[in-house]
């Protein structure tokens, strides 16, 4: 009998693995997929030589990651690169505001009257970065706060809604690059603890960056295969798990996969039946005769581009898709160009871009025609680059990936409550009405993103389960 299952070969699912194999567990992983990634793959969805990441793309958390810096991933062929900037957010006057690895540059781009401000904002966290991003991520209730007075100041700058934050700033070129930065989660601009969420990205930018992983995203997800096999655990691709009979005997347990499909597959009824889910992603990948002709100089040498006009845009483009229902006119985007600093991502001269925007969960619709023309408003001549697009709606991306239910990349709204207690009211988050079965996918803490924390934060409670019987 083996110690541990795991299902689902995503980042939080491979994690869980290695970090059970690494105490001497005996584990098998199956993946429903013909490859190890979820979140974190490359495939060639355009045209021949042109790679690209189907969701995630740029790894500001992923470099951050307590989880990840903790394994020897660069031996098993996991490169960071880093562009020149870590993001930048184009303005239709051809300037643009950025978040440099420095906070003074970064500063600077705002203007004088909100410099500042910013420099007091994330200043008094800079230094106890490493620290702080381990205490928030970690197990709930079993790992005390290494910097507990830190981590308080934090939350009374976070947890109020980013609105209130945003009137710290004077000027709309701050209030914009910060919206921005709120919206990666697809949250309304005003919810609970929206201000943490941009801050968190923030200043991961300024001590981590913002790198993409050489190769792609891939990389990042065959780096903890290769180390989980080397500890002994074993990985089965094509192999779909429809119901806990599917799977060998094991000790425990440990799912990556959204509650729904967890309940589907346990039988556990209606337990997760209050889990909601939140505004899908209209995505296109795009294979490019030359770089994005932006008209900012700065968005050329940037990894990430946000692309909204103003704070006002950005909350209309969220308030849109998640509250009324309607694909929002002009989208607020997230763009990457993971070819201006990987060159290995495209044949020679040529680029791999991705744009999205966020629509309403299920939406059917095609949001192509509006992303280009928000594309056009700050690249003039980008569709005379386009040599293809591969386009993914909510349900092309919910059949790529069985966890973005109805094209929710963080597999749960991220509003609320649930932006912390997830997936449900609970002080063991990752425990089930099985005592013997885990969840372990974004859909529990600390949440959506490339980082591995709720795989290595549930393999705490499964190793502790185990070490009990």
């Amino acid at each position: 009998m083996l110690d541990a299952v795991v299902v689902g070969a995503g980042p939080n699912g491979l994690t869980a693995a290695v970090e059970l194999a690494r105490r001497g567990f005996s584990v098998a992983l199956f993946e429903a997929k013909g490859t190890v990634g979820g979140g974190a793959r490359t495939e060639e969805l355009t045209l021949p030589g042109f790679r690209h990441d189907p969701c995630s793309a740029a790894h500001p958390l992923a470099v951050s990651s307590p989880a990840f810096r903790g394994l020897p991933l660069e031996r098993y062929g996991l490169e960071w690169l880093h562009p020149e900037l870590p993001m930048a957010h184009p303005f239709p006057d051809g300037t643009a505001a950025v978040l440099a690895r420095s906070v003074g540059e970064t500063a600077a781009s705002f203007g004088p009257r909100d410099a500042g401000a910013y420099r007091r904002l994330v200043t008094p966290f800079l230094h106890r970065w490493d620290t702080l991003v381990r205490d928030f991520m970690s197990l709930p209730l079993t790992a005390l706060p290494r910097d507990p007075v830190t981590l308080a100041r934090f939350g009374l700058v976070g947890l109020p809604p980013s609105t209130w934050l945003a009137r710290r700033f004077r000027d709309e070129r701050a209030r914009t690059l910060f919206a921005g930065l709120v919206a990666h989660v697809m949250a309304p601009l005003s919810g609970f603890a929206t201000s943490a969420i941009g801050l968190v990205f923030a200043l991961a930018a300024h001590t981590r960056g913002w790198p993409v992983a050489r190769g792609g995203s891939q990389a990042i997800s065959d780096a903890l295969a290769g180390y989980l096999r080397e500890l002994g655990g074993a990985v089965h691709t094509d192999y779909e798990v429809k119901r806990l009979d599917d799977l060998p005997p094991a000790r425990a347990y440990v799912f990556d996969t959204s509650p729904t499909a967890l309940a589907r597959i346990a039988g556990f009824g209606d337990h997760y039946a209050r889990y909601r889910y939140g505004p899908g992603v209209f995505k296109i990948d795009y294979a490019l005769d030359g770089p994005v002709p932006w008209t900012a100089p700065e968005a050329r040498r940037a990894g990430t581009v946000q692309i909204g006009a103003d704070s006002t845009e950005i909350g209309a483009a969220l308030r849109a898709a998640s509250r009324e229902k309607q694909a929002p006119d002009a989208p607020f985007l997230i763009t990457v160009q993971p070819s201006v600093v990987d060159p290995t991502r495209a044949p020679d001269g040529k680029h791999v871009f991705w744009a999205y925007g966020h629509v309403p969960h299920g939406w059917t619709g095609d949001l192509t025609d509006a992303i280009e023309r928000q594309l056009e408003r700050f690249a003039p001549g980008f569709r005379d680059r386009v040599l293809a697009r591969a386009t993914a709606g909510p349900p092309e991306l919910a059949a790529r990936n069985a966890n973005y239910v109805g094209g929710d990349i963080a597999t749960g709204a991220v509003s609320g409550l649930q932006t912390l207690l997830r997936p449900k009211l609970s002080l063991f988050p990752y425990s089930t009405p099985h005592p013997a079965v885990f969840i372990c996918s974004q859909a529990t803490p600390p949440g959506p993103g490339v980082h591995g924390m709720p795989g290595h934060n549930a393999a705490k409670a499964v190793w502790r389960r185990l070490r009990q019987t």
